[in-house]
């Protein structure tokens, strides 16, 4: 059975909302969300261009190996 996190604490400053202090859990869960999302908008991205592939015969032969 899941116990139930605390909600976040808002830390004001002459009024104005400039602070949260929330469980770990819940901040670690938000960075990997937010790093999925960099992650699918960089695919998203990227599969806007085209793409071109060479044999790996042909790289190495530039490389000279």
């Amino acid at each position: 059975m899941k116990t139930k996190l605390p909600e976040p604490e808002i830390i004001t400053r002459k009024g104005k909302a400039v602070s949260v202090i929330l469980p770990i859990e819940i901040y670690q869960e938000m960075l990997e969300r937010l790093e999925d999302a960099d992650d699918i908008a960089w695919l998203k991205k990227a599969r806007k261009k085209p793409q071109s592939f060479r044999n790996l015969e042909d790289v190495l032969v530039d490389l000279g190996i």
